[in-house]
């Protein structure tokens, strides 16, 4: 099928738009500190979130230095050298510097999806859950490697990507992260969506659960529908794929900030307006019916609590992980 784009046009373009996402990544991750460090002791701090989002940012950078390094090789110093010139030359996936990207947006691909089980098992707090999003899992990090160690092989239709064999593994990696990200993604929404139908009564889960439901939906999304579009291009043997590829790498980070993000800016909204001062009220104000009709109200709303105790119960852990942001 005809391609509608030179590789070398395609790595040029999909550096300057990783670029850009990286920007809006950096930004993100500074919030996301600010957020997971912000007036809490080393011992109070979420040490795995952390974790990840470093190992996320550092990952993105990588990457990213890589592209950088390749332009400056196609372009500049084997661009009279190689033969075929700087598109040819962006064409060859067994080259050490596409072999090297690649395999660290593979390692972050598996690290993202990682992340998504990781928050399902949170919420949902059985292990039987998360059964069929492990097994998918394994099955990215099984295409994974194999797409990697494909890349190394002389392969038999001159340095070919859309090769039979390096095909098949990209094809294979692309379905499985697709496969296990919107598994997990939808395991983790029910659970968001039960627990805040559970708590109607309850408006601190409301407003932590809602935010949470709702980010987690549009950075599942988001990611899903990219890395479909590089399994369309990829399938329609487009270098549009380059450019597509290129954009996750960034965009893998983006979605995992915003979960925290907004969940963050959703917990600084509570506190602040738990801790706004209240009016005093002025004893002579209240009658003996207003006295009446809060007693009455009390006493409803106790029925209340003590009815959806039960429904609750279930779902005091997944709220605590909500809050705390382990999810």
């Amino acid at each position: 099928m005809g391609q509608n784009i030179s590789p070398d046009k395609a790595g040029l373009l999909s550096t300057v738009l990783e670029s850009i996402l990286y920007g809006f990544s950096v930004l993100m991750f500074i919030g996301v500190l600010w957020t997971l460090l912000r007036g809490r002791r080393w011992a109070e701090v979420n040490r795995s979130m952390t974790t990840v989002a470093c190992l996320l940012f550092i990952l993105s950078t990588i990457h990213l230095g890589v592209d950088i390094n390749r332009l400056n090789s196609g372009f500049i110093r084997f661009r009279d050298t190689y033969p075929g010139g700087p598109a040819a030359w962006f064409a060859n996936p067994s080259d050490p510097s596409f072999v090297f990207k690649n395999a660290v947006y593979s390692f972050q691909t598996v690290l993202g999806d990682g992340v998504v089980i990781y928050r399902c098992y949170m919420v949902w707090r059985t292990p039987w859950i998360i059964v069929i999003p492990c097994i998918m899992w394994l099955g990215v990090a099984t295409t994974t490697a194999g797409s990697v160690y494909s890349c190394t092989l002389p392969s038999t239709l001159n340095n070919d990507i859309y090769a039979r064999q390096l095909g098949k593994w990209i094809t294979s990696f692309y379905s499985m992260t697709v496969s296990c990200n919107l598994t997990a993604t939808a395991l983790l929404s029910y659970r968001l969506w039960t627990i805040n139908r559970n708590a109607n009564t309850s408006r601190v889960s409301r407003s932590l659960t809602i935010p949470a439901l709702l980010v987690v939906i549009d950075a599942g999304a988001l990611y899903s529908l990219t890395i479909l579009a590089a399994l369309i291009c990829f399938a329609l043997e487009s270098n549009g794929q380059y450019v597509v590829l290129d954009m996750v790498t960034p965009m893998i980070s983006i979605t995992f900030y915003m979960v925290i993000l907004r969940v963050g800016v959703a917990e600084n909204m509570r506190f602040t307006h738990r801790s706004r001062p209240r009016l005093p009220m002025v004893r002579s104000d209240i009658s003996r019916s207003d006295v009446s009709d809060r007693l009455t109200s009390m006493e409803v709303r106790i029925q209340a609590e003590k009815a959806t105790d039960t429904m609750r119960r279930g779902g005091d852990k997944a709220e605590e992980a909500v809050q705390s942001g382990t999810y």
